[in-house]
């Protein structure tokens, strides 16, 4: 359906397993391209939506001048948003455990920044999915954590695991956005291209 990319070699700017099944679903043909170690700081005085589409346009620039004629890259960051903060990659077992505690019985959002660069021009977009989860014992919480190990997630939890199965009550939004590509968005971005 997305004839129009057979101009452009795709690249995926990313190892996460999530996106790549996500952008393999779309029928695009691409390949995998990372560099290692990508700062992805960001100003503190970003908020929600504004740090995943600035880090995504940072992963985006860092590819950017190593990229050939032809070729069309995506990047994508996605971030929990929860009272006011950001909740990324847990570092261990326990701040995994926290996370999980502070989104129990609350709503959260997701938010993906998402970048589609060629070395003639480049766009970016943000997504936005609210998660309810239910109240979560601490019984599955750690269930969840020591079975699923969660450490390379935002926030901790991956929806299409076990914890999204018994946890999420309610979504408003994509639920891809919350595997990390908002691929409904992305494909209708694509097709202008």
């Amino acid at each position: 359906m997305l004839d129009n990319l057979k101009k452009y070699k795709v690249i995926l700017a990313s190892n996460s397993p999530r996106r790549k099944e996500l952008l393999a679903g779309l029928g695009v043909e691409y390949e995998v391209r990372t560099l290692p170690d990508v700062d992805e700081s960001y100003p503190e005085t970003l908020q929600g939506a504004e740090i995943p589409l600035y880090i995504s346009r940072k992963k985006a620039d860092a590819h950017r001048g190593l990229m050939q004629p032809g070729e069309l890259m995506i990047t994508a960051d996605t971030i929990v948003w929860l009272d006011g903060k950001v909740l990324g990659k847990p570092a261990d077992r326990e701040e995994a455990m926290r996370m999980l505690r502070d989104m129990s019985g609350c709503t959260h959002e997701v938010f993906t920044g998402v970048c589609i660069t060629t070395p003639e021009w480049q766009r970016s977009f943000a997504a936005e999915t609210e998660v309810r989860f239910s109240d979560l014992s601490e019984a599955e919480i750690a269930y969840y954590v020591d079975k699923y190990q969660p450490m390379d997630k935002a926030g901790a939890y991956g929806v299409q695991e076990w914890i999204g199965f018994i946890g999420v009550e309610n979504i408003a939004g994509s639920y891809y956005n919350i595997m990390g590509l908002p691929v409904q968005r992305l494909y209708r971005e694509l097709q202008k291209v």
